[in-house]
């Protein structure tokens, strides 16, 4: 959500060219790793946009809502510890915020990334996961696909998620950017 300090900024939004053609699924020609087994991430990096942040888990709200990271921690990034950890077999949830009230945040620029950019998912148990971005969509909220978005993957994937769309000084963002991943290697 905009908090409001620079209301003149405004997000980088994707484009219709970096969507799925279909429905969620890996890049042709795009390797897919061996899932792992479950361990807690712990640090996010995506090169492309200048993203290396720590990590913690979020829960739900009491509306059934994905609980968001502290909107005062511009560099934090959330997963949903109730569902899959990334890396593992499944779709994993992790959240961002777009800005807050002194400006930029963490996923500022994630409507800006190109399919094939890399995510790296350092994890509890050492190992990184490394995916590869698949499409990259913005939905209204009143159009936010649930089933495509937390549905379940027969393969690691990775659903990366910020405020999006256009905005209302009044009510804010009003929609989210979603970025699809799935797994390539582990190092």
């Amino acid at each position: 959500m905009r908090h409001g300090a620079d209301t003149q900024l405004i997000p980088p939004q994707p484009t219709t060219a970096q969507a799925f053609a279909g429905g969620p699924a890996p890049l042709p020609g795009s390797p897919v790793a061996e899932p792992l087994k479950p361990s807690a991430p712990v640090r996010i990096r995506i090169p492309s946009i200048r993203v290396d942040a720590p990590m913690m888990r979020l829960g739900l709200g009491a509306d059934g809502s994905l609980d968001v990271p502290p909107a005062e921690d511009r560099n934090v990034v959330g997963w949903y510890g109730g569902g899959t950890p990334p890396g593992s077999k499944g779709s994993a949830i992790v959240a961002g915020h777009v800005d807050n009230a002194q400006g930029r945040s963490v996923f500022y620029d994630l409507g800006a990334l190109q399919r094939g950019s890399t995510v790296e998912v350092v994890r509890r148990d050492g190992r990184t996961a490394v995916f590869a971005l698949d499409a990259i969509e913005v939905y209204d909220s009143d159009d936010f696909p649930d089933d495509r978005v937390y549905g379940n993957s027969p393969y690691a994937s990775l659903r990366l998620i910020t405020c999006g769309g256009g905005f209302s000084e009044k009510t804010g963002y009003q929609g989210n950017v979603v970025a699809y991943a799935h797994l390539t290697e582990v190092r």
